[in-house]
């Protein structure tokens, strides 16, 4: 690709090559993902309908997990239509814009949710060593400013990543070996230095990410502290299992990501496209599990499932 100036920023195109070297499979490599995605639609639109229906629902725990569910299909959605529109219909072409546009939801979402699991974990904290005052501790009204934070925090962190990227002027190669942007990936095929996008990368990460996962171990430090002081073993139980949902879905949120970083830092010898198939899968496995999980290890959540699904049709 030859230099850009300032004028020709809106028609830079990058082409999306999918997953390299297993083209005459991306039809079948589709239909997992596709599969996994209308699971995470429907999986995460059922639960938000339920728990804004229901008014049994209407507590903090739920009210956190309707958040969760919202960002599942926003981090679900930057991603895979424009995958299975390259493995249906080879449409490789993506906008500098547009493709800054992706990358944009994509990490503010991602880190909306590393926010969501933080507060998720703190409400366990409070539901576990202060149950008594847990509904005067948690009110709606805290509720809602703590999820606009969390979500002004990501919009906040991600934001500068617009503008030093668009600083940058394109000059060479315009295609990209994955299915969808990111925001190293797309600034290394610049002329200019990126240093700064590279530290900046690196400070939010820290700053978001890698302090939430801190805090969410010291929650959890503190939590197992307080239960086995608890002198009644079913009392211990019970209170663990409050927390079990929660613990399966940070597994499975962090788990494929920290994965999939490893791979790539480590696993020189590893196929490029093994690394793009768990990039994707650490995309699309979180908002299609969460809701099968919080659906199958809380009893509330499944018996209004059960309801909404069998009664409402007798």
């Amino acid at each position: 690709m030859d230099g850009f100036n300032d004028s020709d920023v809106n028609h830079i195109v990058f082409y999306l090559l999918g997953i390299p070297g297993q083209e005459d499979l991306h039809l079948w490599i589709s239909i997992p993902f596709f599969i996994s995605y209308v699971f995470a639609l429907l999986g995460n639109g059922l639960l938000i309908f339920i728990i804004l229906i229901k008014s049994s629902l209407h507590e903090p725990m739920y009210l956190f997990l309707c958040m969760l569910a919202a960002v599942d299909i926003v981090f679900a959605s930057t991603t895979e239509p424009k995958a299975l529109a390259i493995f249906w219909c080879n449409s490789r072409e993506i906008s500098l814009n547009g493709c800054i546009a992706q990358l944009y939801f994509q990490h503010s979402s991602f880190i909306s949710e590393s926010g969501i699991l933080l507060i998720m974990a703190f409400d366990r904290y409070i539901a576990v060593c202060y149950p008594l005052r847990y509904t005067t501790i948690l009110t709606h009204s805290l509720i809602g400013k703590i999820g606009v934070a969390v979500f002004l925090r990501a919009h906040c962190t991600i934001f500068p990543m617009v503008f030093l990227l668009k600083r940058l002027h394109f000059c060479r190669n315009s295609i990209l070996s994955h299915t969808f942007c990111e925001h190293i990936g797309l600034a290394k095929y610049a002329c200019d230095d990126i240093q700064v996008n590279i530290w900046y990368g690196f400070f939010v990460l820290m700053s978001t990410v890698i302090l939430d996962i801190a805090l969410i171990f010291v929650s959890y430090v503190l939590i197992l502290h307080a239960v086995f002081h608890i002198p009644s073993q079913e009392a211990r139980h019970k209170a663990l299992n409050t927390c079990g949902s929660h613990v399966c879905v940070i597994i499975l949120f962090y788990g494929p990501g920290i994965f999939s970083v490893l791979t790539q830092r480590f696993g020189r010898d590893i196929p490029l496209h093994i690394h793009i198939l768990l990039a994707n899968v650490s995309m699309l496995a979180p908002p299609m599990l969460n809701p099968i999980i919080y659906g199958v290890k809380t009893k509330q959540i499944r018996d209004q499932l059960i309801y909404v699904l069998f009664n409402k049709q007798k």
